[in-house]
């Protein structure tokens, strides 16, 4: 591999797998290099991909066994430390492919994707000039004159036109390319915390009420966190949960909390006990996130001869409805794909050439979500909304459904009770107008 390729890729999650996928159908030479030993060994396990992505990269994917089961059911719970009050929504207008999102275990996903980014190599006029290189750790981008012009691995060099970083959250390549100037601030990055539980697939599916390959999703809010900025999740797949806590890195700090320790404080809430009996702990892992904060992301993802994609641009977004990350990576990934088709078009892989990618994504609903929902992010890590809040709704919830045998009050003062003992007035009004203002 002596020759300069087209493009180098650094790092084979979804968003490195999805470029590669691109450049393989425009006949683009390239080499993807990933860490692991194959594409997903190092990526944490279980999550969901929103959106339509998927379909536009492998058309009839829901055909195959790469992901674990489509949504059509979702539940948001607040949570005490007794109670759990769920919003629950249940659609057969999710049923029909291409799904609006499925769960995945990264390891499986990824490795799956990386064998069709491999049949689209094999079916590329560049089959013997592109590579899926693994098991390599790229340890410098090389730069002449300011300009990126390849990487090194060991005492190996490899050249490009053009470095796509798609390293993950270890910001350790771009901020040498001067992206970024130092690790992102603990303040905008958070630790999430997972165990694959299995089951017999029979007692799963009656548990969570799943019929073939329907999937549940939950996100917790409060006590799920232990008073941490956060929340938890359980995502259901084919025959087990991936169960876990986000918690903010820089709130976990300063109360001195453990992430595992939080884990089992969550597991053992009468709620999730009920969900996770019987279940085996297949496997736990631990892994820094992006908060999506904008503030958290590199001064720019293109310079002179490199562009970042996915969450080492900082891409992850949970503004309540869902946490999106994977389809984020999944679209920068292609739209970055697309700017090195042109730029190689052009012969032109400078910055000036590159800021397209920039146009790209602010025209997707990547950064437009991102920025439409900045506040939401917000209000999300505001402490009334990891506790007050939620003992709130399940103060009153355990009010309104209590039938003891002596007169019941209207539930306007049920509620009106529940916010004394647990918030004011004006403490819900200002949550209220920033809430109106951010969603």
């Amino acid at each position: 591999m002596d020759e300069k390729f087209d493009c180098i890729i650094v790092g084979g999650g979804i968003a490195g797998l999805s470029a590669a996928m691109i450049l393989a159908r425009a006949n683009v030479r390239f080499l993807l290099i990933e860490r692991g030993e194959f594409c997903g060994a190092k990526n944490v396990s279980g999550g969901v991909l929103w959106g339509r992505d998927l379909a536009r990269l492998v058309p009839e994917y829901h055909e195959e066994d790469g992901f674990e089961r489509f949504v059509n059911h979702r539940r948001l719970t607040f949570m005490d430390a007794q109670s759990a009050f769920t919003i629950d929504f249940k659609s057969s207008h999710f049923d029909a492919p291409p799904y609006s999102g499925v769960t995945v275990l990264r390891a499986r996903f990824d490795a799956w994707l990386a064998e069709k980014v491999q049949a689209a190599i094999d079916a590329s006029d560049v089959a013997d000039e592109s590579f899926l290189a693994t098991n390599i750790l790229v340890e410098e981008v090389l730069m002449e004159d300011g300009r990126a012009v390849g990487i090194r691995a060991g005492e190996e060099k490899f050249y490009a036109d053009v470095v796509l970083l798609a390293e993950g959250v270890n910001n350790l390549l771009t901020r040498q390319v001067g992206l970024q100037a130092d690790y992102v601030p603990a303040d905008y990055v958070a630790v999430g915390v997972k165990e694959v539980i299995g089951f017999d697939r029979n007692v799963l599916e009656d548990r969570f009420q799943l019929r073939g390959r329907s999937g549940l999703t939950n996100e917790f809010v409060g006590y799920a966190s232990g008073g941490v900025e956060g929340g938890g999740f359980l995502y259901t797949n084919t025959e087990s949960v991936s169960l876990g806590l986000v918690l903010g890195m820089k709130d976990l700090r300063e109360k001195g909390r453990k992430p595992y320790d939080l884990l089992n404080e969550f597991k053992a809430h009468p709620v999730v006990a009920d969900m996770i009996r019987g279940g085996e702990v297949l496997e736990y892992s631990a892994h820094v996130v992006s908060v999506g904060d904008l503030r958290g992301m590199p001064r720019e993802v293109y310079a002179d001869g490199v562009l970042i994609a996915g969450e080492a641009a900082g891409l992850l977004l949970n503004a309540g409805r869902a946490i999106q990350g994977m389809d984020y990576a999944m679209r920068s990934g292609i739209l970055a794909a697309e700017t090195v088709i042109a730029a190689r078009e052009r012969g032109d892989f400078s910055a000036a050439t590159l800021k397209n990618y920039r146009t790209a994504l602010e025209n997707s609903y990547v950064m437009k979500d991102l920025r439409t929902f900045q506040d939401a992010v917000h209000l999300l890590h505001s402490p009334m909304m990891f506790g007050p809040v939620p003992e709130l709704i399940c103060d009153f919830g355990r009010q309104f459904f209590t039938v003891d045998s002596a007169p019941t009050p209207r539930a306007g003062q049920m509620l009106r009770a529940a916010i004394k003992r647990h918030a004011s007035y004006w403490d819900l009004i200002k949550l209220g107008i920033k809430a109106a203002r951010a969603l």
